[in-house]
């Protein structure tokens, strides 16, 4: 058992766990404003759990390819009301996917157990506000900013570079107060990466893993699988579980997807294949 505290629960990261997506941005390139208004926010929330979600990711940004910036402001004003609504309403991890520290100490505040940072706290301010909430993190590599990552991202090695870079931010998180055992890591599957950059990093998982951290995988929907598969973005269920059963055998534990009742399914049955409940 690796149990692993997230503010009021906790986690065996020993078994796989399915993090459920919320977007709640108008411009998130596979559900932009579906989920917008409350009562739809709440509904999917209630979807998800139902459906075996261990965690829900709230996300106030879109970070796709060439997104706008948001102020902090329109980001605190999407994310409070429904992290403050989904704690009173559900026993459930709430997640936000967030590199603000004002929205970091406000989730905090109203619940959160998890910061999901994209950015990987390099954002002025987020590294002092995480190391304040006494909350894990999880640290995922970008090249560049969205707005730009996807303009020929270029990598001496793409596994060697990213592991480096990762250990780089556990250290500077370790420095500001972080501790390691409340760390978890991201390779950031599509974040200023090609094709090849991506299969490299999935097919090398287990070197994430190998670095003393759990590891969580994003790669629900994502254009990688497209290319791969030829398929539009509301057709790439089977590529992306294909994706993480690969990176579960690999040492990944936690899947942030869309789709939650197949993976939960797919990573239960595959859990018990390996023996580990």
């Amino acid at each position: 058992m690796s149990l692993m505290s997230f503010g009021d629960k906790s986690l065996d990261l020993s078994l796989p766990h399915v993090m459920g997506i919320l977007n709640i941005t108008p411009d998130s390139f596979s559900d932009g404003g579906a989920f917008n208004s409350f009562d739809a926010a709440l509904r999917q929330t209630q979807r998800m759990i139902e459906e075996g979600a261990s965690i829900i990711d709230v996300g106030g940004e879109s970070t796709r390819p060439g997104a706008a910036p948001v102020s902090t402001q329109q980001e605190l004003d999407r994310v409070m009301p429904i992290v403050e609504l989904i704690k009173n309403q559900f026993d459930i991890i709430v997640s936000v996917d967030t590199s603000t520290p004002e929205v970091i100490r406000g989730a905090a505040a109203l619940g959160m157990g998890l910061i999901n940072d994209v950015r990987a706290l390099e954002r002025d301010g987020a590294l002092l506000a995480a190391a304040e909430t006494n909350l894990p993190v999880c640290l995922m590599h970008m090249k560049g900013m969205p707005q730009t990552m996807q303009e020929q991202p270029d990598y001496a090695s793409v596994v060697d570079d990213v592991a480096d870079y990762l250990i780089s931010r556990v250290n500077e998180c370790e420095a500001a107060g972080i501790d390691r055992a409340r760390v978890i890591l991201d390779p950031g599957i599509g974040f200023g990466k090609t094709l090849s950059h991506n299969l490299a990093l999935l097919r090398h998982t287990e070197r994430f893993k190998s670095l003393g951290f759990e590891v969580l995988i994003g790669l629900s929907r994502k254009t990688m699988i497209g290319d791969v598969l030829g398929r539009p973005v509301e057709d790439r269920l089977y590529g992306t579980m294909g994706a993480n059963a690969s990176a579960y055998l690999k040492g990944a534990r936690i899947f942030r997807v869309h789709d939650v009742r197949p993976h939960v399914d797919m990573l239960a049955l595959m859990s018990r294949i390996e023996g580990e409940s």
